[in-house]
């Protein structure tokens, strides 16, 4: 019975490990509520009071602003890297005086997937291995010759 038992536990232990883990992170949409904000209607209290705080607003809008409200669905299997299932973005454009002009909604067909190129990253110049750029610099040290004052740099006369 014990050996059961502890079998039992055992197996449910290493299942709980390999069991798929969702997570929301930022804003919850609220269909009701966005559908509600219409242009030409609303301004930025009127926003603020129907959807709350915007996730960030926008820094290179020229004489307007734009406000984003961002939720992500992910899912992720035992130790491996979280993907994304679900995302909404919410852009809330106003003009110059703070009324809405645009209300656009997005969702994961907008996200991209950044891979970087391998371990190194590519640089425009020489190439120069280990010996050149310990070595390198012989004979160049001190090489600016004599100062108008007879001397060197680090020690004029």
């Amino acid at each position: 019975m014990r050996l059961g038992t502890a079998a039992l536990a055992l197996t449910l232990l290493a299942t709980a490990g390999c069991s798929r883990i969702r997570d929301h992170k930022g804003y919850i949409v609220d269909s009701t509520l966005v559908d509600t904000v219409q242009p030409g209607i609303d301004n930025k209290d009127s926003v603020a009071k129907t959807l709350g705080r915007p996730s960030f607003s926008g820094q290179f809008d020229k004489g307007a602003e734009s406000w984003y409200y961002i939720g992500r669905d992910t899912r992720q299997l035992a130790f491996s890297s979280p993907r994304p299932v679900a995302q909404t973005t919410l852009a809330v454009r106003f003009d110059a005086a703070g009324n809405v002009v645009q209300v656009d909604r997005t969702g994961l067909e907008k996200v991209v997937a950044v891979r970087p190129n391998g371990d190194k990253t590519p640089t425009l110049g020489r190439d120069r291995g280990f010996f050149a750029e310990l070595f390198g610099n012989i004979g160049r040290v001190g090489g600016m010759g004599p100062m108008t004052g007879g001397g060197t740099a680090d020690n004029p006369q």
